[in-house]
């Protein structure tokens, strides 16, 4: 059976209640619920954006679920916190576990997602307590830059296609195309702002010849930007005729789409994040889950 969150209803239909309090406390309500009692449940819902509230809501859904004695498994498109598997400096959080071991012991059998930021793969895993499915859209990204680059230039001669990751953690999304991976070093927390966690970037470093060639960057997420502009700089300083720019899960945080504009052919994420420029479409990779 499937229960499908209002915030997943622009790819099914939704079939229970989500609202909010005055105090601005979540309220859930699963409509006719003995229907779902010991049922396997497939249960659809966003966890970003706003994913503080996004979780507390999952919680939520998931406490009735387990007092009915289902078998569930969740399918969130992004992972919030995902990119935070690694601790830098003591007292930090491992916040990915500590999230995936909330769903897991809320009563998540399995959890499916996109381009996981830190399983580097896809196939199945066990992360802290929570199973997970992670499934790549790669190989549709890829796809889709293909026709928007095409395979000639205005006169008809042929383009060579380059695809490139900005960094050696996204290689899995680029190596079984033949792409090639940047390497990015980053620098220390910045110290200015004390309220935000922002990493600077502070060289982007390329082994490869790209002069004359049509280069499609892809990462699993493009957050403030900062990755792709580098490497964007980087690319066309090193001659690439046209530079496109890919994502599975597009953020876009700040001015960074505009960015991106400004000195890309084009910019495209997929829809596990609605925005703007969500091109590839999750709908076919989720509609037998």
């Amino acid at each position: 059976m499937q229960l499908v969150s209002p915030n997943f209803a622009d790819i099914l239909p939704a079939n229970f209640e989500i609202k909010n309090f005055p105090d601005g406390d979540s309220y859930i309500r699963i409509l006719d619920p003995e229907k779902y009692k010991g049922q396997q449940v497939t249960f659809f819902h966003r966890l970003y954006p706003n994913q503080n509230d996004s979780i507390t809501q999952a919680l939520l859904v998931l406490g009735v679920l387990k007092k009915l004695k289902c078998e569930v498994t969740m399918v969130a498109p992004y992972l919030p916190y995902s990119r935070q598997d690694k601790t830098f400096h003591d007292g930090e959080a491992e916040s990915a576990k500590i999230v995936c071991n909330l769903l897991a012991g809320a009563g998540v059998k399995k959890l499916v997602t996109f381009d996981c930021h830190f399983l580097k793969k896809e196939g199945e895993f066990k992360y802290g307590k929570l199973n997970l499915q992670n499934i790549s859209l790669s190989k549709a990204i890829i796809d889709h830059a293909k026709e928007k680059f095409g395979n000639t230039d205005g006169a008809g001669t042929e383009v060579p296609f380059e695809i490139v990751s900005p960094d050696e953690g996204a290689n899995y999304l680029v190596e079984g195309a033949g792409g090639k991976s940047m390497k990015k070093v980053r620098g220390e927390y910045e110290t200015e702002n004390k309220d935000e966690a922002y990493r600077t970037i502070e060289s982007m470093e390329r082994n490869f010849d790209v002069s004359g060639k049509n280069v499609l960057i892809i990462d699993d997420m493009i957050s403030t930007g900062g990755t792709m502009v580098k490497a964007a700089e980087n690319l066309k300083k090193g001659g690439a005729k046209k530079v496109g720019c890919a994502t599975t899960h597009g953020f876009f945080l700040k001015d960074s789409l505009a960015r991106l504009r400004g000195m890309c052919d084009f910019v495209f994420a997929s829809d596990t994040i609605p925005n703007e420029v969500s091109e590839v479409k999750i709908g076919d990779f989720v509609a037998n889950l």
